[in-house]
């Protein structure tokens, strides 16, 4: 994998015999180290290589891009030839550009060197806990990876990133039984660059696994009312994902339908609610280093303590609309904790959910959302009752986070994001 370097100089002198004064590119080389399991039997372990480049050619204020998976000199130069053909075909725009001069830069992340029979033991010791702790529970697909990436990217301004990265990713899929009644499937995962902790002690894991036994016989809910969603982190992350989207996103800051268009500086939401993105939090595993823009990625504050700091668009958006571009096009997201536990917030509540997961359409552009609650419970005066099944929720985004009843102590970090629980009200909630 050290030779991609070479291979960078090699495109360089493609573009510049092809006259092509203007480019950002980036190589990649990929290597997997797959490990499977189906019903607590280990199926597959293979390894896989792969390549990756791309490159963005800007000509007479065109912008043209093109990507491919083989590094070989023919055919970088038709990556070349066709990021040329597609920057002198498609239309003028001047707001299309690079990053200014970034400097150039080596990042060393993670763990380049694994330990795979560490690794293989770790999974399988997770596969035995829940054997043991959670008898009703079906594995169905435990997949474990570990994934090193070595990567370049250069543009024509000077920047020059390299990235030497490497972490081990485990991913479960299960569903529970009891007297013949299945619970719906589930999953969970973590990412990290150690195996000093066993997997069933990170991220979600547990807790999944723990809410889906008690998932096996829902009930469905009668009748419709206005209460309390408690958001857990992963659905949590669905709704701030659809958040920033709505109103904070390149597109609705482009086309103007943003209800935050103007908000920079304003309180937007609950003062309880900070949110950044976090590259180099040493919670995140393998950050983003260099945006899709050729910024060195940084950390970014987006909403302070319910204010707006910053929309996150990128240069092209900048560039349009005048406003100051976001260096960082990652996931990363840190959401700071609160000052009660999950117990005392349910405890306040005197009838909602508690959801774990969303499935519902994009919310419209003025935040109206609507679908269905994924294994959830009912909570009543202060106690949690029951699962829940065909229960629909809807609200409007902007409006229930200014809404947040509490924000947890408890972070869940599965090593992309950490995230506590969430409590919002003035959520209308239907069962049948």
């Amino acid at each position: 994998m050290n030779e991609i370097r070479e291979i960078a100089d090699l495109f360089d002198n493609i573009l510049k015999e092809k006259r092509i004064e203007k480019y950002t590119y980036t190589l990649v080389k990929s290597e997997k180290q797959e490990i499977n399991a189906e019903n607590g039997e280990f199926k597959l372990m293979r390894t896989v290589f792969n390549n990756y480049a791309s490159i963005k050619v800007f000509k007479d204020n065109k912008m043209g891009s093109a990507s491919g998976n083989d590094l070989s000199k023919e055919a970088l130069e038709r990556l070349a030839e066709d990021g040329l053909g597609a920057a002198q075909s498609s239309p003028e725009d001047p707001c299309h550009d690079i990053a200014p001069d970034q400097g150039k830069e080596v990042f060393n992340q993670g763990i380049y060197e694994p330990d795979m029979d560490k690794f293989i033991e770790r999974i399988q010791e997770c596969l035995d806990t829940i054997k043991k702790e959670f008898p009703s529970v079906l594995v169905m697909l435990a997949m474990g990876s570990y994934d090193r990436n070595h990567w370049i990217s250069r543009n024509t301004n000077g920047t020059e990133f390299e990235d030497f990265s490497g972490q081990y990713n485990f991913v479960i899929q299960f569903s529970a039984s009891d007297n013949g009644e299945n619970s719906g499937i589930n999953g969970a995962g973590v990412s990290v660059d150690n195996l000093d902790k066993p997997f069933m002690e990170l991220g979600g894991i547990r807790k999944s696994l723990e809410n889906t036994v008690k998932s096996v016989h829902p009930k469905s809910l009668e009748g419709k009312f206005e209460g309390t969603v408690i958001f857990t982190p992963d659905a949590a992350q669905q709704f701030l994902s659809m958040l920033m989207g709505n109103y904070m996103s390149d597109s609705v800051i482009i086309d103007g339908t943003s209800l935050w268009l103007d908000k920079v500086g304003q309180q937007v939401v609950s003062d309880k609610l900070t949110v950044s993105k976090k590259p180099f939090d040493e919670r995140i595993v393998c950050g983003e280093r260099g945006t899709q823009d050729g910024f060195r990625s940084e950390e970014v504050t987006l909403i302070d303590k319910g204010v707006l700091k910053t929309h996150g668009i990128g240069l092209y958006a900048a560039n349009k609309t005048g406003r100051r571009v976001t260096k960082n096009t990652g996931w990363d997201l840190v959401v700071e904790s609160g000052d009660k536990s999950v117990s005392e917030i349910i405890k306040s509540v005197d009838k909602g959910l508690i959801m774990s997961s969303f499935s519902g359409g994009e919310p419209g552009t003025n935040g109206e959302f609507s679908g269905v609650a994924k294994n959830s419970f009912l909570v009543e005066n202060g106690e949690i009752k029951y699962a829940v099944s065909e229960t629909m929720v809807n609200g409007n985004l902007g409006e229930i986070f200014k809404n947040i009843r509490a924000v947890s102590k408890e972070q869940v970090c599965d090593g992309n994001s950490v995230i506590p629980y969430i409590a919002v009200d003035g959520v209308v909630i239907s069962g049948k």
